[in-house]
């Protein structure tokens, strides 16, 4: 596995790539890596014959300076995860590397981002965009792999490939779960022993909420059943609980035909903003 911190580095190393014929996947994370991530390395190796993982903690996407400052770092261990994994270059740039300059461009992906994560973090979905746009540019990618915890992200990142008319192929790969049920986060090192103990609840009500859709309770009855399980864990503050349409992900007042239905959620659980979502076809 090669090591590469500069982007003309990574550019020379899979236009080489693409020279000798070779399909290069990209998985861009920040970091602190578990089981998801390494599923998407692996996913990654199946597909191509280059596998590039970036990892950058990206400032421009936080809108809480704390946030920033406490996400997890462990780039040596990182990197011991992602060789077994079928990576073949690492790409961990600084933060001078990938900003030369200040980025002055701004996205607006419309009505995809006035809604959960992007009506919640203002200027989150501009920072992803910027730093993915930059990514997709240096490595020049055939496909780049991304989990489907980040729903709306993903989302985003679709729109975005679209509009700009880069030549690659999004994948989405499942959410790699505890065996209690709660979705694999670089931020759930960060929960403390009583939080981590109620962290499942989340995944809980998510269920609870996807049978009721399935029985075709209405959205408003079902967001506000979830909001009431949720209310009931003293250590969580609900963010935001919403039933929308899976593609646009827009806020549903009623269900249609041949339409999936994403439940998505955003919560604190002892200081530390957790996120998950359940598709439901």
């Amino acid at each position: 596995m090669q090591i590469l911190t500069t982007a003309a580095g990574l550019h020379a190393y899979t236009e080489h790539a693409r020279g000798a014929g070779q399909r290069i996947g990209l998985v861009p994370t920040m970091g602190a890596l578990h089981d998801g991530h390494l599923q998407l390395v692996q996913a990654a190796r199946t597909d191509c014959d280059v596998v590039v993982v970036s990892l950058f903690v990206n400032p421009t996407q936080f809108n809480n300076a704390e946030d920033f400052r406490l996400y997890p770092r462990v780039p040596e261990a990182d990197a011991a995860l992602l060789e077994p994994a079928g990576c073949t270059a690492l790409f961990v740039p600084s933060v001078e590397e990938m900003y030369p300059q200040p980025a002055v461009l701004r996205f607006d992906f419309g009505d995809l981002e006035r809604v959960m994560e992007g009506a919640h973090r203002p200027g989150h979905f501009n920072g992803v965009a910027t730093v993915v746009s930059k990514l997709f540019h240096m490595a020049r990618p055939h496909r780049a792999y991304f989990g489907q915890k980040d729903w709306q992200q993903v989302a985003v990142i679709r729109q975005l490939v679209a509009d700009l008319s880069f030549d690659l192929e999004i994948v989405t790969c499942p959410t790699i779960r505890e065996a209690d049920g709660l979705a694999m986060s670089s931020r759930n090192r960060r929960l403390d022993a009583p939080a981590r103990a109620a962290a499942p609840l989340l995944h809980q009500v998510l269920q609870a909420a996807a049978a009721q859709v399935r029985q075709g309770v209405p959205p408003a009855q079902v967001r506000a059943s979830a909001e009431a399980a949720l209310a009931q864990e003293p250590l969580l503050t609900p963010e935001y609980v919403e039933v929308a349409d899976a593609q646009t992900l827009q806020p549903l007042a009623d269900y249609a035909a041949g339409r999936a239905v994403v439940l998505c959620l955003a919560a604190h659980l002892g200081g530390v903003r957790l996120i998950d979502n359940v598709v439901v076809e």
